[in-house]
Order: C-alpha cells, then sequence, then structure tokens
C-alpha cells in the first residue's frame, strides 16, 4: 500500500504496501487481505494495497524495498523468500515489516529470537528447510527402486537457508542410503540447464529445494520439465501439483498468507511487530497428482494414498 502521513488508523487513510519477488502469486492476494479487513480495515474505506513485484531478479530487492522506505509506508510485506525481507531490513529500521518466507529468520539474521522480534520485523517462516528430509522420504516411498536424487537448489538464495537445506538433504539421503548430486539455478534459463544436467547424469528422482525462483513461474517451468521427462519429482508448495507436477509437500500458502495479512492488520491497529512471535505454521499437506504419476508409469502406493490431505485424480 502506498502512502505518506500518519501510521495510525482512526479517521486518516491507512496504507499497506506489499512486495515481493515472485511474478505472479495474485490467487493469494485475497488470503493476504483477509487479515486487514477483520481488523477493520477494507479497501472501499481505508486502505490501499499497492503490489510490487521484481520479477525473479534478487537485484532489484534492494531497490524496490528503498523506494517503499522513502514513500514512508505504513507497513511493508515482504513476501517471496529471506533475500525479499532482508532487503526490507536493510531499507528500514522504523517502519514495521510483516515477512513470509520459509527459512529460519533467526538462522538468516532477520531477528533475534521468534518469541520477541527485534526492532521492526516479524512474520511467517514455514521452515522449508526443515522439511527437506520428510520430502525425500516421501519421495523414496514413492519410488523406492530409485538410486539417484537429484536436488535441485538456488545458490544465489541466502547462503545459510542453501546449506542449511543441503545439509539436511545429505543427512536424509545418507539414511536410506542412496546417492544425491546437488545441482543449481539462479535463474529461469539456468532451470532448464540444471534440468539437462540431471538427465545427463541419469537422476531418477528430483528433490525441488525450497526457493522463491522454484515458485510461480519456477514451478510451471519445473512441473513442465519433471513431467516432459518422466522425472518423479516432489516439490514444497501445492501450486505445483496446479502446474501438473506429480507431488507436494509443505505448509497451505493460503494459510500462511492468512496468517500474514493477520499480522499486517494487528500492525495497522497499532500493535508493535516486535511484541508479535514469528510464527510457524502447524498443519502441513501433502498432495498427490494421479494423473500426472499415470502419464510419467509411477504407481502410487496404497500407503502413500492413505496419508495424502489430496489427491488430484
Amino acid at each position: 500500500m502506498a502512502a505518506s502521513g500518519a501510521r495510525t488508523a482512526g479517521n486518516c487513510p491507512s496504507y499497506w504496501i506489499s512486495f515481493c519477488r515472485l511474478t505472479g502469486g495474485e490467487h493469494l492476494r485475497p488470503s493476504l487481505s483477509q487479515g486487514p479487513e477483520r481488523n477493520g480495515f477494507g479497501r472501499a474505506r481505508n486502505i490501499t494495497i499497492d503490489y510490487r513485484y521484481a520479477g525473479d531478479q534478487y537485484d532489484r530487492l534492494p531497490r524496490l524495498a528503498a523506494e517503499l522506505a522513502n514513500r514512508q509506508v505504513n507497513v511493508i510485506f515482504a513476501g517471496g523468500g529471506s533475500l525479499a525481507a532482508a532487503a526490507a531490513k536493510s531499507a528500514t529500521k522504523t517502519i514495521p515489516i510483516v515477512f513470509h518466507n520459509g527459512a529460519d529468520p533467526v538462522e538468516t539474521g532477520l531477528v533475534e529470537s521468534f518469541n520477541r522480534p527485534e526492532l521492526n520485523l516479524t512474520g511467517i517462516s514455514f521452515m522449508n528447510a526443515a522439511l527437506t528430509a520428510k520430502r525425500i522420504g516421501l519421495l523414496h516411498d514413492l519410488v523406492p527402486s530409485a538410486s539417484r536424487f537429484a536436488f535441485l537448489i538456488n545458490p544465489s538464495a541466502n547462503k545459510n537457508v542453501v546449506s542449511s537445506q543441503t545439509a539436511n538433504a545429505k543427512a536424509a539421503i545418507a539414511a536410506i542410503g542412496r546417492q544425491l548430486e546437488i545441482f543449481n539455478a539462479s535463474t529461469n534459463d539456468e532451470i532448464d540447464s540444471g534440468f539437462a544436467s540431471m538427465l545427463q547424469w541419469r537422476a531418477e528422482a528430483l528433490v525441488i529445494g525450497g526457493e522463491a525462483l522454484f515458485a510461480g513461474r519456477g514451478a510451471r517451468q519445473l512441473a513442465t520439465l519433471a513431467v516432459r521427462h518422466a522425472l518423479p519429482a516432489i516439490h514444497f508448495e501445492r501450486e505445483y501439483i496446479g502446474a501438473g507436477g506429480l507431488m507436494s509437500y509443505g505448509s497451505s500458502l493460503a494459510d500462511t498468507y492468512r496468517l500474514s495479512g493477520n499480522y499486517v492488520g494487528r500492525v495497522l491497529k497499532g500493535e508493535k511487530p516486535a511484541d508479535l512471535p514469528v510464527m510457524q505454521p502447524t498443519r502441513f499437506e501433502l498432495v498427490i497428482n494421479l494423473t500426472t504419476a499415470r502419464a510419467i508409469g509411477v504407481e502410487v502406493p496404497p500407503t502413500l494414498l492413505a496419508i495424502a490431505d489430496e489427491v488430484v485424480q
């Protein structure tokens, strides 16, 4: 939301600016706006929402954050990865920031504590790195004969996040006695070349790292490549299934955006980010696309179907 003027509610206009690095995410906007609306901020009355996107280019984030800080907006919602939140944090020490990302915010240096966030930041962390081992286990249950697992990461993302996810992946693969190869992609073009390298390595299963580049357009790109080459893959977001992907495991983005929106609304009403603990989701969903499984020749075990939260026929 754009703004000048006081950061208070009352009878004065209230503003909220949202910015993230993804291109897209329009389907999540209603979930995000529910929180402010529940707190008395409706777009028809006293709220302006201005969505800004970095077009999947990390180097645009500092400029976007600085622009918003210079306009003295009331709240910055930084979604789409830890680097978006870090850019917002670097741009202002006073404007409230609500972040939404999959990294550990203490590990990445955003806040000092989950329970008592410092300064002007709080938000939602859905802990993608911590779920890496679970995703590998689920993919192993799906294709137990697979011995060569590819793990796709973005080396340009937060170094602590990359290191944590990689370490979790290596430990999980060692526990099941399989091979693991790390593949890198920092742009959409590199997703194509990284996939070609996986095929050359003769990968039999693919685990997609939790990273903003691999959501939105990246998720559609990865789903298309995985189906085209009949490579069983697991993603961290339900949206991958909508793009034709095989399997996903993670928190519901709609749920976490609603939680983020609620924090935005509470901040607009006057609560301080430092008094709002960083939240983590308590519900995770396994989604399996049987149509895709049949298309790539994978038979889903009944035990896996029994624990799935949703099965797409």
